[in-house]
């Protein structure tokens, strides 16, 4: 199936909010890592999210270019290519983009999406995200106002970040401190500012204690059940049951209680980075540590092609990330559940 439209997202994230599931939303920084992620959607009978980072635009479009906007478009038009051979809709977004890079990230996207609405044609991305966690909170709600009416005209969605986020992706970095954990009173906030789907659909990141990357679990304490709070203060307060359409941050490494516990909250998106970076590096580290005699040329001998031809690490460092990824659908209850 070719990459989703706008209404089939719609639809998508409809189908994750009734019947208590939630998408993986797995990070790809290549083409390869891309090729892992949609094998792995496939392997589950899953549809899913693909996203890119602030850094990963920016290294796609290669050392020389250091363009964001073209590393994020060659990609999508990458993804729009093969995806339309594997049997399971997947959704294109872009993740974590902070104050300083709207200009030459989100809003060249959005302007290239609008103008291929005016000539008929769906936009590249689904949806992109501003992270708006490192300004004060009113000044994050007023850029997402006017990111949300320009997602509107562009026929995408926007994720907004109510919170913070620890821990430390592609150079955006905070603290692991009471900062982590959202309050009914941000939430309200974000509803007087975006209103609660009339003015537009978006996802939100209220954070409950969540942090990016590798860390020791000892240090970190999600506390999901401030999610069901919020939906259920602001639900009576808007009229509207589980009003946010919710993404759960820094999902790699999360118990499968917590996990459980978000998505019964309204999560339907969550992010996994670390844990299929890993899957996919260590597969390489693997083969090189093991063949390191074939890969160099040891003491003046001649190596061996085969084993040092990327295909011959890339084939199993993809099966080894498509695994994770078959893995994540199963613990959100993803899998089996395509669209047809």
């Amino acid at each position: 199936m070719p990459i989703a439209t706008p209404d089939q997202y719609v639809a998508m994230l409809d189908r994750a909010k009734e019947s208590g599931f939630a998408y993986p939303s797995i990070n790809v920084t290549s083409s390869q890592t891309l090729n892992a992620a949609l094998q792995g959607f496939a392997d589950a009978e899953s549809d899913g999210i693909i996203q890119v980072s602030v850094g990963t635009a920016l290294y796609l479009s290669g050392n020389r270019v250091q363009n964001r906007f073209a590393g994020s478009k060659a990609l999508a038009l990458y993804a729009h290519e093969v995806a339309a051979h594997y049997p399971v809709t997947v959704a294109l977004h872009t993740d974590h983009c902070p104050a300083e890079n709207l200009d030459d990230w989100v809003r060249p996207l959005l302007a290239d999406s609008v103008e291929r609405r005016s000539r008929g044609l769906d936009p590249l991305y689904q949806s992109h995200m501003w992270d708006g966690s490192a300004v004060p909170l009113d000044e994050n709600l007023s850029i997402a106002r006017e990111l949300l009416d320009r997602s509107v005209e562009a026929n995408t969605l926007l994720e907004i970040e109510v919170g913070v986020i620890g821990g430390e992706e592609d150079g955006v970095s905070h603290e692991i401190d009471e900062k982590l954990y959202s309050t009914v009173d941000d939430a309200r906030a974000t509803v007087a500012a975006l209103g609660a789907g009339e003015r537009g659909r978006y996802l939100t990141a209220l954070t409950f204690g969540n942090v990016h990357g590798v860390y020791n679990p000892e240090s970190v304490h999600l506390r999901p059940e401030l999610l069901d709070e919020i939906q259920t203060v602001v639900g009576a307060e808007t009229g509207r049951d589980k009003p946010f359409d919710l993404v759960f941050h820094g999902g790699s490494g999360s118990s499968a209680e917590d996990i459980a516990a978000a998505v019964r909250a309204g999560v339907v998106k969550m992010n996994i980075d670390t844990d299929t970076q890993y899957a996919f590096t260590r597969s390489i580290a693997g083969h090189m540590l093991s063949k390191y005699d074939q890969v160099l040329k040891v003491d003046g001998a001649y190596g061996n092609k085969k084993a040092y031809d990327p295909r011959s690490w890339g084939k199993p460092a993809e099966h080894a990330m498509s695994a994770r990824v078959v893995e994540a659908t199963q613990m959100l209850g993803s899998a089996g559940r395509a669209m047809r």
